[in-house]
């Protein structure tokens, strides 16, 4: 059962996640991946509500946690494609975006969970 429910959650993250990096896309320079620093905020910022805000209070139970943790976010958030995109830049000898891009998302990722973290408490 469980299976199911990362499944669920995997398929919702991914469409959302498709949807979040498309409006970036049209709306924001093309030059720097900037939807999938968006998606990794959010999910970040998901990720620590879910856990801080809700699972470390007992407000929700394991297949809610393990839905909207393990399988939303892991589906909406781009680990294997901000990879893709950081190997893309260093390949195009763009070292200094390669670099912003690895700074901005860790950086970004990391105040995700520590606003969630923050405002839950």
């Amino acid at each position: 059962m469980k299976y199911l429910i990362v499944f669920f959650g995997s398929g919702i993250g991914g469409v959302f996640r498709y949807i979040v990096s498309l409006f970036a896309f049209r709306i924001l320079p093309a030059f720097f991946p900037f939807g999938t620093l968006i998606v990794n905020f959010i999910g970040s910022v998901i990720l620590g509500f879910v856990i801080y805000g809700l699972a470390d209070r007992e407000l929700i139970n394991t297949n809610v946690k393990i839905l909207l943790g393990v399988g939303f976010c892991g589906g909406f958030t781009t680990f294997s494609t901000f990879s893709l995109e950081t190997m893309n830049l260093l390949k195009d000898s763009q070292f200094l975006f390669a670099g912003l891009n690895i700074a901005t998302n860790v950086f970004i990722s990391l105040l995700g969970i520590y606003v969630s973290y923050i405002l839950t408490r």
